[in-house]
């Protein structure tokens, strides 16, 4: 089978054998995987010899498909049934995994998954290492449920995470409406009554988040913090979720948040956060939250199930996996991108 894979050269389609799972191995034919701007980073940093991934192996950490075969030792694996992947692989013992927070694995020192260090979803079929990484998807359609499992867990669990500030009288200022943006104001709206101000350079990204129920929007330029300021009250927001994380808008948000309210730094922009007193409102708490659990992700599809919450993506053949990446690294997508292998 063809599969899009990151080599040591840098990505490329290449011809893989379908894996036959074995033990409480799980395969699962593929019916779609999000393209994810942290791909991007793996990508510059196995070029650079900065990373903790080994190539070779398949991208695509967004994935969802149905349940192709099992092995012996596989346990409620029904074949034919469409799941989504979680792709999170911890060492499934310790006092996070334990509590299905594999993402925060404490006996591993990096991340490990599907797409990550590990054959992901950008291939007609994919091996899981068990069927506790598969979460049903009762009535959504695999087709549009990718994203689902990063672009909509990952903001979904920094905003739960949050949750104290996120009273009905709050603001909350999203900065960057992309991938897990564009989902983010999808998941403020449906389990929140906060305001909601969205923040991005692009226009047509402002206008998704107002389509989305943003209350405001503002455009980051010169005079954003100013504008922001003449909206939030008292010139402050109680949370403020960063999915950009570079400098400026790092710049911008440790700025924006109230004394005791949240700064969320989801994006992994490079940005750095000089943390001290004084460098931030009193008793501001900066979290970087990271993934999301699998209780969690079976949030997410509820959501998606009753309506509250879907990804506005572009899909793209596999053969066309590099036009997607592309596309991210220019900008020039509006919400999530989906690789269809089939």
């Amino acid at each position: 089978m063809q599969a899009y894979r990151l080599l040591a050269g840098g990505p490329a389609l290449e011809e893989v054998p379908v894996p036959q799972p074995r033990g409480s191995e799980v395969l699962v034919r593929v019916a779609a995987c999000g393209a994810c701007h942290s791909d991007l980073h793996v990508m510059a940093a196995i070029a650079s010899g900065k990373s903790w991934f080994t190539p070779p192996f398949t991208l695509g950490h967004e994935t969802t498909g149905w349940i192709e075969a099992a092995g012996p030792d596989a346990r409620g694996a029904v074949a034919g049934e469409a799941v989504a992947v979680y792709c999170a692989w911890g060492c499934g013992s310790c006092r996070a995994c334990l509590a299905s927070s594999e993402n925060y694995c404490i006996e591993r020192d990096t991340l490990r998954g599907g797409g990550l260090g590990a054959d992901g979803g950008m291939a007609p079929y994919m091996l899981v290492p068990s069927s506790r990484y598969l979460v049903p998807l009762g009535g959504v359609d695999p087709l549009d449920a990718a994203p689902l499992t990063d672009a909509g867990l990952t903001p979904y669990h920094a905003i739960k995470r949050a949750s104290e500030v996120l009273v009905p009288d709050a603001t909350a200022v999203v900065i960057g409406i992309g991938g897990l943006g564009h989902m983010a104001i999808q998941i403020l709206r449906a389990i929140t009554a906060v305001r909601i101000v969205a923040v991005d350079v692009s226009d047509a990204k402002l206008a998704l988040a107002r389509d989305l129920g943003a209350d405001e929007t503002v455009r980051s330029d010169g005079e954003a913090g100013a504008r922001l300021r003449e909206l939030l009250h008292g010139g402050l927001a109680d949370a403020v979720f960063d999915f950009a994380g570079v400098q400026a808008s790092i710049d911008l948000g440790r700025r924006l948040v109230r004394p005791d309210g949240v700064y969320s730094i989801v994006g992994l922009g490079g940005g750095t956060l000089p943390f001290t007193q004084g460098k931030i409102a009193w008793g501001a708490r900066v979290s970087t939250p990271f993934y999301g659990s699998i209780g969690e992700l079976r949030e997410v599809i509820g959501l998606a199930a009753r309506g509250r919450l879907g990804a506005h993506a572009t899909r793209f053949p596999l053969a066309r996996a590099a036009d997607a990446y592309r596309a991210m690294h220019d900008g020039t997508l509006e919400g999530r991108a989906v690789i269809v292998p089939g």
